[in-house]
């Protein structure tokens, strides 16, 4: 089993970045993708906070509607066990 280096660029094109996996998941791709047009065109993040606020927005409103959901879920299972 071939061990994975963050630097390989060699990965074919079938193969997804987990980065990209991660951000998939929270539902904020599209933003991270303007971020990431924008500074390939500005070369420079300055230039670019519109889209890095809304890429941070949007990733604030996923991770506290995971951490509420993680709440719940403990809660829920800390009622079921009986003491």
């Amino acid at each position: 089993m071939a061990s994975y280096s963050p630097h390989d660029r060699r990965r074919t094109d079938d193969e997804d970045d987990p980065v990209e996996q991660m951000i998939s998941r929270t539902g904020c791709t599209e933003l991270h993708y303007a971020v990431q047009e924008c500074m390939a065109e500005h070369q420079d993040w300055r230039a670019c906070q519109k889209q890095v606020q809304a890429f941070k927005d949007c990733m604030m409103t996923f991770q506290k509607a995971r951490k509420e959901q993680l709440m719940k879920q403990q809660a829920a299972a800390t009622q079921s066990t009986p003491s």
